[in-house]
């Protein structure tokens, strides 16, 4: 099913608040949702989700993703003297979701975070005594997003006082849960930011397969039938996905909490959005060439597969990534960040789980959307006339400069070897075809505190 330019460009323009244009035929294409587990109470920590399956693809572990998902940006409307009341507001609002709906795709997954101009205009002392600090870098946990090398020149660095990631199977639980949000009338909105991934695991075309080709996106032909993801390979393996609570604060014991256990059971969270061009990514790079580019170079699969393995044991070193690129003329993209965001040896979490080395650290959840760069803003520069590919990034680290780093290893600037590098070259794969637009740092509190946190002291 294609769209007309005309529909096309009236649903661009109509954008998330009307729930109209492109995203009105998810539903009506991602079918039957995944089954799923059964959860619990919710957890302590907020931006982990309970209940989600795993499945084999093709030999290998692999976790189903939530169907749909909705980022939504906003400054608080509130007056910094009326914080506590807005605490109290938005903590009974949360809870009513949490009555009514499963922590789990199945239900619904809410994840609010909160980035420093939220801090620095409600409680700048408060911040200054409770923010949990990094010990590696000598730096707090929580710092403004930066531009890094392979960067356009015109990357934004937001502003953002508060994010909502909202994630389910179904989109009528995250079309109430914003709903919910604009009657509190606690925020002023920046940004509805709409996407989805997966599906193909069920049988059948995955969304974005469908998606891209009723959009008319340019090389969406090319997208395998059942892909994950627009760029045709499955981004989460298990094993390539932080497991449990990893990613907390007080897990691998890189955070000095100072004297305060406030943020226990929090983590760090960075959003980005990219554009994918995928014409350029289908047409421009052969399979084999994908694969290099996607993973390492001279890595060797089943011509075609969409799920690689990303255990331990397939984790490249430093030592790796320069040996391939003097061979190749290249890095890979998993190959260059898994000298970061894997663990270098065995780490006895403070909760005394062992966690091996080669063990992934940051806990995903990017997924791909349409928006150009997004579904709806308050700034008309940023609702495209028409869809494009792209992905809201999403990834959850111990630490800003936890991400910093892995992000900085995708550059080839690794923590004792650096690859010197055209910014947007050939040589570094992904960011030929890859252009971020947006940037910005939160801080996600445990759930205990993720209604306007600090406010009460």
């Amino acid at each position: 099913m294609k769209l007309t330019r005309r529909q096309v460009i009236a649903g661009a323009a109509a954008g998330a608040v009307g729930a109209t244009g492109i995203y009105e035929l998810v539903d009506r294409f991602s079918g039957t949702s995944p089954a799923r587990e059964p959860v619990a109470a919710p957890l302590a920590e907020q931006h982990l989700l309970q209940g989600v399956r795993v499945v084999d693809s093709e030999g290998v572990p692999v976790l189903v993703p939530p169907l749909h998902h909705r980022i939504v940006t906003a400054r608080v409307a509130t007056d910094p003297s009326d914080a506590a009341d807005a605490q109290t507001e938005l903590s009974e609002l949360l809870r009513g979701l949490d009555d009514d709906y499963a922590p789990s795709p199945a239900g619904l997954g809410v994840t609010v975070a909160w980035g420093l101009p939220y801090f620095h205009r409600f409680t700048p002392g408060a911040l200054e005594r409770y923010l949990p600090h990094d010990r590696r870098a000598d730096k707090p946990v929580l710092f403004d997003a930066q531009r890094f090398p392979s960067d356009p020149f015109d990357t934004r660095l937001e502003d953002n006082e508060v994010v909502f990631l909202v994630r389910s199977d179904t989109q009528s639980n995250i079309d109430d849960a914003e709903s919910r949000l604009r009657a509190s009338k606690l925020f002023h909105l920046t940004s509805i930011r709409r996407g989805f991934a997966g599906g193909g695991f069920e049988g059948g075309q995955s969304l974005p397969k469908q998606l891209a080709v009723a959009a008319q996106i340019p090389g969406a032909d090319l997208i395998p039938e059942t892909s994950e993801l627009f760029l045709g390979f499955t981004s989460t393996q298990r094993a390539g996905m932080g497991p449990g609570a990893i990613a907390n604060f007080e897990t691998l014991g890189y955070v000095d909490f100072r004297g305060s256990d406030y943020f226990r059971n929090g983590t760090h969270m960075h959003l980005s959005h990219i554009h994918e061009d995928l014409e350029a990514w289908y047409l421009n790079f052969d399979f084999d060439e994908r694969v290099a580019t996607a993973f390492k170079p001279n890595l060797r699969v089943k011509q075609d597969a969409q799920t690689v393995r990303q255990g331990p044991k397939d984790v490249s070193t430093e030592a790796d990534v320069h040996r391939d690129y003097r061979r190749s003329g290249q890095i890979g993209h998993s190959a260059s960040i898994q000298t970061t965001s894997r663990l270098q040896q065995n780490v006895i979490a403070h909760d005394g789980t062992v966690y091996p080395q080669g063990t992934a650290i940051p806990v995903r959840a990017d997924f791909n959307t349409l928006d150009n760069p997004f579904a709806w803003s308050e700034k008309l520069d940023e609702i495209g006339a028409l869809p494009a590919a792209g992905v809201h990034f999403v990834v959850f680290n111990p630490t800003g400069d936890d991400f910093h780093r892995n992000r900085m290893a995708m550059d080839g600037r690794m923590p004792r070897r650096t690859i010197e590098l055209e910014p947007r070259g050939r040589a570094q794969g992904f960011n030929e075809v890859l252009s971020t637009t947006h940037r910005q740092n939160f801080i996600v509190p445990p759930r205990r505190h993720r209604s306007f946190p600090l406010a009460e002291l």
